[in-house]
């Protein structure tokens, strides 16, 4: 078996545990209906782990509110499918035979994250369970789109999936546009991609599960990891623009899967750049990270303040009736520091706090902390959430 194929057993497993990472919410450790009980108790398992470390059959028992009978089998079963290790007896002086430690098979597994927001280049990475970065690619892909763009981004995942040293458990993509449940693209103007089943056309290339989401509610996903059920908004700025929400730590799609899609929001009346989707003064037309390049080469080094103060202010005015519908308190950017940090970001958060009901309470705006890898880390989550449930 090839470091990049998966094991028939865990594609067997993988089947049997489907899981979408924008339905499951906040991280939930309490049990349901017994007709979902096997799969539910699998992941209060592992996530259980994930979260706490390495523990015992006992330490399981306790913190899932399982028997011991139900842990015993479900150990056995993920021990079987190599998704549990082994550890070893824990340390320290107790009365009777050690406990044997369990931990989550991090060593076993790899996951492949793409990023397919940036311009004229695609990014991927090779990512481990906890969400370390072990390897990144990029792609040059020009202004490709339609379907070159998309053998781009096949070429890409097979080249990192060919670079993987352990099993591939699947891959994730961020991508611009609307993107359903199913991995389908139904617009991604920048791109050219519209009704493109991405998903279903890179597992057929691969032969490996693939999880395809919207980049922002991909950046969404890392930066939830790190930050727990909280109420955010993550603004990604890249080959577009778009928005990732989250309320109460649980993300929200939207009924047409396009929740946070803010760049096709035509912002003031007086006109404004033409948008790649045809209309004039949409928020992408402002914000895109080509179109703020083009305009500051164009305005010159002194116009280049001026044009960022503008683009920001332009993103308040959208922002801010989001800010005030879900009384979100953190906004996260994301994309070019060169371009979001300074005027930019300042006069986004000076623009929002001059139409928001802020009180000087602690309305913050500020650049994400995952850096360029926010989207393919968010991506590999996708992929770990999809595959074995855990956030």
């Amino acid at each position: 078996m090839s470091m990049g194929t998966q094991p028939r057993a865990r594609r067997d497993a993988a089947i049997a545990l489907p899981h979408d990472a924008f339905a499951m919410g906040a991280r939930r450790r309490q049990k349901v209906l017994p007709e979902h009980a096997r799969a539910h108790n699998r992941t209060l398992v592992l996530q259980t782990l994930l979260d706490d470390g390495p523990g015992s059959r006992a330490d399981l028992a306790r913190a899932t509110m399982l028997t011991r009978v139900t842990v015993s089998d479900l150990v056995a079963e993920l021990l079987q499918e190599g998704l549990l290790v082994e550890l070893g007896p824990r340390d320290g002086a107790r009365p009777g035979k050690p406990a044997t430690l369990l931990d989550l098979a991090h060593d076993t597994f790899q996951l492949v994250g793409l990023d397919l927001s940036e311009p004229h280049r695609f990014r991927g990475a090779i990512v481990r369970l906890d969400g370390t970065v072990v390897e990144r690619l990029e792609r040059e892909i020009g202004e490709a789109t339609g379907d070159a763009a998309l053998e781009h981004a096949i070429e890409l995942a097979r080249a990192l999936v060919a670079r993987a040293d352990r099993v591939v458990l699947g891959v994730g993509v961020g991508t611009p546009g609307i993107v359903d449940a199913a991995g389908v693209v139904h617009q991604a103007p920048n791109l050219g991609w519209h009704e493109l089943p991405l998903r279903d056309r890179l597992a057929d290339a691969l032969e490996l599960p693939v999880h395809v989401a919207n980049d922002a509610n991909i950046a969404l996903l890392a930066e939830l990891s790190s930050s727990g059920a909280e109420t955010l908004l993550v603004v990604r700025i890249g080959l577009g623009v778009g928005a990732g929400v989250a309320v109460a730590g649980a993300p929200v799609r939207g009924d047409r899967s396009a929740a946070g899609e803010i760049g096709h929001v035509t912002i003031g009346t007086d006109g404004g750049p033409r948008c790649a989707c045809g209309r004039d003064g949409c928020l992408e037309a402002w914000l895109a990270a080509p179109r703020l390049r083009a305009a500051i080469d164009a305005a010159g080094e002194a116009g280049r303040e001026r044009v960022l103060e503008e683009a920001g202010r332009r993103l308040g005015i959208a922002v801010a009736p989001i800010v005030g519908a879900i009384d979100v308190r953190r906004i996260v950017m994301s994309g070019p520091p060169a371009l979001i940090e300074g005027p930019l970001l300042e006069a986004t958060a000076a623009t929002l706090r001059e139409r928001t009901l802020d009180e000087g309470d602690g309305l913050v705006v500020a650049m994400t902390e995952h850096g360029d890898d926010v989207v393919v880390r968010g991506a590999a989550l996708l992929v770990r959430t999809g595959e074995l449930g855990v956030s």
